[in-house]
């Protein structure tokens, strides 16, 4: 092939599909594989392979999957982008061997995976060639699931991810999906009826508002592309190129205008945001909220505090009371392993009454979920830090990395109570039939009053510390001078766990 010719054949492997296809991706303001490749790496760093994959076949311009190695921020990565104006960005047996190529690229070099995913899946024409081999599709999630927790994984969804291919996606460490466009499931709509007689739609079933608010497989809800590239760019820079190395550290500064002490209510009936707690703790505009639309009752993200990274997990009594259930149990786990396999130091900020109970979450097994919150807490390696910030009730101390789950410290403010139960619930299970016994309202009210004032007392922080549950005792306003030298003492800290192979989740 001459010099012309080879320039004429790259020139249409780079333009993609028909131009009609383009057309109706600009109509749903999709941006061509291409495009959002270049907005997200570093201006000419991006290196291509595979660029002729399938090239003998007509219309089928690189397989329909761009993958190459490219600069984030200076910092090495490995992409690959469906390219849906190809077969509608699905797999063909090249592309199933140009993904894997890639991901064991990234693992073998240690640096972080992007997945910018658009495809409607495998071509059931092509299933021979691309399914059930040594080499095919399954291998894609085999390599994923070898290198999670080695290297950072993320993922920006903007089309659908169709059938076996949604599972790029759930194997990554978080995921971005544009609303609107991007969707997720197992079977399409026609399918659902066809299976099961129940008629949806794409958008009900698994678009991107289901899975950021309902089912948690997506982790970021974006109004546009260019957001969802964003949150990419964003998310690694919180986390080190792969599991050996340390999260990369920023300038200082200092923490938002937030009166913390005047932000607790003095009630525990009362709501506060912890959300507003975190920033008033975290240098200014770090806080970086993964799962946001998800069990709000817990929140959990990366912060950076005096300019080193941190993993906040905090309980939010705006959304439920703060009660533990089973998805914020789930999301809690996940959040904590992701943190342990980054080298992230956990920080939590407890105010939790406890895991929720009755029929309806025993069904749903809380005790199994709770059981999987636990297990992650305790294998978690990096420093960890328990603040007490208002209350911390029955296992919710526990979940919360509490004193018995190795925390580097324990810290509590004033407002702090750790116990059992609150004091009308403790006073009312000790009580009950006594309290019910006493005919004059007033008489009964004083009882039940000084029941709870001895509760109150023999729980009281200051006594706690005394018996070495709390480390420290502090206000809020010296908080983070103080979490911020117990961070930098934890840093040598033993990473060792346990004399095993892997524990047994309950998951």
């Amino acid at each position: 092939m001459d010099a012309e010719a080879l320039a004429g054949a790259r020139k249409r492997v780079l333009a993609g599909g028909a131009e009609r296809y383009h057309a109706a991706n600009a109509d749903k303001g999709k941006l061509f594989a291409r495009e959002r490749i270049a907005l997200l790496v570093d201006e000419g760093s991006f290196v291509e392979d595979g660029l002729f994959a399938n090239s003998l076949a007509d219309g089928l311009p690189a397989d329909g999957v761009i993958t190459g190695a490219a600069r984030i921020d200076g910092r090495d990565v490995c992409v690959m982008a469906n390219d849906s104006t190809v077969k509608a960005g699905s797999w063909g047996a090249r592309t199933v061997e140009k993904i894997i190529r890639i991901i064991e690229r990234a693992y073998q070099q240690s640096v972080p995976m992007v997945y910018l995913v658009d495809s409607a899946g495998a071509r059931i024409t092509d299933q021979v060639d691309l399914f059930p081999g040594r080499r095919g599709a399954g291998k894609i999630f085999h390599t994923q699931v070898k290198a999670s927790g080695s290297i950072p994984q993320v993922c920006a969804l903007f089309g659908p991810s169709a059938a076996g291919g949604a599972y790029i996606p759930a194997f990554c460490d978080v995921v971005a999906m544009v609303e609107g466009n991007a969707s997720m499931y197992l079977g399409s709509d026609r399918m659902v009826e066809m299976v099961t007689g129940e008629k949806t739609t794409l958008e009900a079933m698994g678009g991107a508002r289901v899975h950021c608010t309902e089912s948690g497989v997506g982790h970021f809800l974006c109004k546009s592309e260019r957001e969802a590239l964003d949150v990419v760019r964003t998310y690694l820079s919180y986390l080190p190129s792969n599991w050996t190395a340390q999260p990369p550290a920023a300038t200082a500064a200092k923490p938002a205008a937030v009166d913390l002490a005047a932000l607790v209510p003095a009630s525990e009936r009362q709501a506060f945001d912890m959300r507003r707690y975190v920033k008033g703790l975290v240098d200014e505009n770090s806080y970086f909220e993964i799962w946001a639309l998800w069990a709000r009752e817990l929140t959990v993200g990366f912060a950076r505090l005096d300019g080193e990274v941190v993993g906040v997990v905090g309980n939010n009594s705006m959304f439920k009371g703060g009660v533990l259930f089973v998805d914020s149990a789930d999301k809690a786990s996940r959040f904590v392993q992701l943190c342990d396999a980054f080298n992230v130091p956990l920080l939590f900020l407890t105010d939790v009454p406890g895991f929720m109970v009755g029929t309806a979450v025993e069904k749903q097994g809380i005790i199994r979920h709770g059981a999987k919150m636990i297990t992650a807490i305790s294998e978690a390696t990096v420093p960890k830090i328990c603040v007490v910030v208002r209350k911390a009730y029955g296992a919710g101390l526990y979940a919360m990395a509490g004193p018995g789950f190795d925390p580097d410290a324990t810290i509590a403010l004033p407002t702090a109570k750790i116990a059992v139960m609150g004091a009308e619930a403790a006073v009312n299970a000790v009580y009950a039939k006594k309290i019910a016994a006493i005919e004059d309202p007033e008489e009964r009210a004083a009882f039940v009053a000084e029941r709870r004032a001895e509760y109150e007392r023999d729980i009281d922080i200051m006594r706690l510390a005394s018996e070495l549950v709390v480390d420290a005792v502090v206000e809020p306003g010296d908080l983070r001078a103080e979490l911020v030298r117990r961070f930098s003492a934890a840093r040598g800290r033993d990473r060792s766990f346990s004399r095993r192979r892997h524990g047994v989740n309950p998951v």
